[in-house]
């Protein structure tokens, strides 16, 4: 927990350009962009947009959030994140 106790939920907002607009496969990972790490949700939805904002004339872009805090503890309550 931080100073602030508020729950620490890991977001990763990471995107690139995809072999196809329907699915998750990126043309070249060497070329995937990290665009970085978030304690929360809000904070990755702000980069996210940000990113996606940057790349909105490339049609094959794409930029996600990963949910972190969900692969690093599978157990963790369903209804902790606000998405």
């Amino acid at each position: 927990m931080s100073d602030n106790n508020t729950e620490q939920l890991l977001h990763l907002v990471m995107g690139g350009r995809l072999t196809d607009l329907a699915g998750t496969e990126f043309e070249d990972l060497s070329k995937v962009d990290i665009v970085g790490v978030y304690p929360n949700y809000a904070k990755a939805h702000e980069a996210w947009k940000a990113a996606a904002q940057r790349t909105v004339d490339d049609a094959q872009m794409r930029y996600f959030i990963v949910h972190l805090h969900k692969l690093l503890d599978p157990d963790t309550d369903a209804n902790t994140d606000a998405d």
